[in-house]
């Protein structure tokens, strides 16, 4: 198959990662420990101070430590982003390895890189120029690495492990500058980031996959669908980012309320875009039947756009609405959006990030806009007011409507590093010196990894075979004995008739 695709390809491309590969694993990982070496230290709470600390903060047990409050929500997220992104990515007839095995080695760098760049801007002690790290940097750079992964899947099969590599580089980098921005100079309020995470995630991969446009990619078209157990495993990563998306959403929300209610309200929108994508994915098929790449990813849409709005009180009716909303606009996306993107913008999205993710974060960015701008003492009460929105310090006489407007902002600012960043990084990716795969030869495990022989097929055959020449057998002897039955009752009616 290797000799075949050099003959129908342009220009043949070297894939040989031995050396590029390595580098930039053993280069990189040195850099961190230098890095953590330099400037990471363990906060208060996971030092060995610790005691001293309770005694000084007059702190009388250690339940009290917020490990023990935020780590089932980051056992959680963990999940999430190793088995659920993971396992998602396997929908693929031949890229399994690739999919899964790619996702663990890109989220294995990136919450590394991500706990130095946002150490740096939220976590940095002007004491001592050391950035102290505990439980919640810890979700915070699952977080970070989440909008990496989400890049990944409009690239799937169609770039090297090194491109991945430099792309989340650039991406965590990016991140953390606009999660600064968006949370702290603008003060807005994105606990489950549909802004930071999703919208930003969504467009920065759209927008590499855009730049890397592969006009020959049709030569890799026997690759590109999937089969009934590969739809399987991709759907064990749906299962496990649905149940765990409540927590995703709620992991870093405000202790008591807000974290409640953001469990409620998202696991409400999930819910309900479950029917509803369903509901259209029959309706678009002439005979009623379902796709299961609608059931795999546009359940998940409710999740996504309830990030920004988890902690308000939009009100279970209204996480409901959202859910049915987002369940038919991200099945519609997969159904129409992604053909057409890919045949008038050139936008080869081979997951459909932009249904489940950038869709639906944009969606999440607007429903918190406006329930922002028009949140009420009525409904929250005064401390309600300025323990869901932090109105205080320099923010403490923000209005309602101020902070709608803010929330906008930070959606337009998710925006714009997600397409500038798209397009720096698309540019520097589409360098010929990466290793990424020919147009024919896309989608396939081969190029990159070692596969084991695949001797399933043939006894599969034979124990095929065997069991039709068992029926057929069954089906001869069954015939023989009902002759025989005939036979002798025939010679019985004779002899009683004598």
């Amino acid at each position: 198959m290797m000799g075949n695709c050099q003959a129908c390809c342009n220009r043949p491309k070297n894939t040989n990662i031995r050396i590029s590969l390595p580098a930039i694993c053993f280069v990189w990982q040195i850099s961190m420990i230098i890095l953590f070496g330099v400037f990471v230290r363990y906060d208060e709470e996971s030092d060995s101070h610790w005691v001293e600390y309770m005694r000084e903060n007059n702190i009388t047990s250690h339940v009290e430590n917020d490990f023990y409050y935020r780590y089932p929500s980051f056992q959680d997220v963990h999940v999430m982003i190793f088995v659920g992104f993971g396992f998602l990515m396997t929908f693929l007839k031949r890229y399994s390895f690739g999919g899964v095995g790619f996702n663990f080695l890109i989220a294995a760098f990136g919450i590394q890189w991500a706990l130095l760049m946002q150490g740096w801007f939220h976590s940095l002690d002007p004491t001592d120029g050391t950035i102290k790290i505990g439980i919640e940097n810890i979700i915070n750079a699952d977080f970070c690495v989440a909008g990496c992964l989400i890049a990944f899947g409009a690239c799937l099969g169609k770039v090297s492990p090194v491109q991945l590599m430099v792309m989340t580089l650039f991406g965590v980098t990016l991140f953390a500058v606009e999660e600064y921005i968006i949370l702290n100079i603008i003060h807005a309020k994105d606990a489950g980031g549909s802004m930071t995470i999703h919208t930003f995630g969504g467009y920065y991969g759209l927008v590499i996959s855009w730049v890397l446009y592969r006009p020959n990619l049709h030569q890799s078209k026997r690759l590109q669908g999937s089969h009934y157990h590969s739809d399987v495993f991709a759907m064990i990563g749906t299962l496990f980012l649905w149940m765990f998306w409540p927590s995703f959403n709620s992991a870093i929300a405000n202790h008591g309320d807000g974290q409640h209610r953001a469990v409620i309200n998202t696991y409400l929108a999930l819910a309900s875009s479950v029917l509803t994508a369903i509901a259209i994915s029959s309706l678009s098929h002439r005979r009623g039947k379902l796709d299961m790449v609608h059931v795999q990813n546009a359940t998940l849409a409710g999740g996504v756009a309830m990030g920004t709005a988890a902690e308000f009180m939009i009100m279970p009716y209204g996480s409901l609405i959202v859910g049915f909303c987002c369940g038919i606009l991200s099945t519609f996306g997969y159904l129409v959006l992604t053909p057409f993107l890919e045949k008038h913008m050139k936008i080869q999205d081979t997951c459909g990030i932009h249904n489940l993710h950038a869709m639906p974060g944009l969606l999440g960015g607007v429903i918190g806009a406006i329930t922002a701008a028009t949140a009420s003492k009525s409904v929250y009460g005064h401390e309600g007011l300025v323990n869901t929105f932090n109105f205080v310090d320099e923010f403490a006489n923000r209005s309602v409507g101020t902070q709608g407007a803010h929330q906008a902002a930070g959606l337009c600012v998710a925006l714009i590093f997600g397409l500038g960043g798209g397009a720096l990084v698309g540019g520097i990716l589409k360098l010929p010196l990466w290793g990424d795969p020919e147009d024919c030869n896309c989608f396939d495990d081969e190029v990159y990894w070692e596969l084991p022989e695949d001797e399933e097929s043939i006894p599969a055959i034979i124990e095929y075979n065997n069991q039709m020449d068992s029926k057929r057998f069954d089906m001869v002897e069954s015939n023989v004995n009902s002759l025989n039955l005939t036979d002798r009752s025939q010679t019985t009616g004779h002899l009683c008739a004598q």
